[in-house]
């Protein structure tokens, strides 16, 4: 049923769930240990997706590639995360809006979601 929704519909969900509340950068302190860096930047993507991703990208609606589908990601992943994160900051029409509605994620906390969801 959820395949069936257009994106106005989508947009509207996201808008009515949605809310990055908290848009305080949650990444780790760098102390050397690129690990920690990258589950800190793992965790944030993750969270963020959870709050305003999931709703298209979960059932691939209107073209969204779902999570874990490596060959839907594989032709953007070749593009680089530069491109991608500009593709996610203006959005594309009719079917992304811009920054995924996620007007309070910083550049880098949407590139931390990139790099999550590219990653699955």
């Amino acid at each position: 049923m959820i395949r069936q929704f257009s994106s106005a519909v989508c947009i509207t969900a996201l808008l009515v769930l949605g809310g990055c509340g908290n848009s305080e950068s949650t990444s780790a302190a760098s102390d050397g240990n690129d690990t920690s860096a990258a589950t800190a930047t793992d965790t944030q993507g993750k969270d963020i997706y959870g709050q305003y991703c999931f709703s298209c990208h979960g059932p691939g609606l209107n073209g969204a590639p779902k999570l874990g589908d490596t060959e839907a990601w594989a032709p953007r992943i070749a593009k680089g995360n530069d491109l991608m994160l500009q593709t996610t900051i203006a959005g594309i029409t009719p079917a992304m809006p811009p920054r995924g509605l996620c007007m309070g994620c910083s550049d880098e906390e949407l590139l931390a979601t990139i790099i999550y969801m590219s990653g699955q």
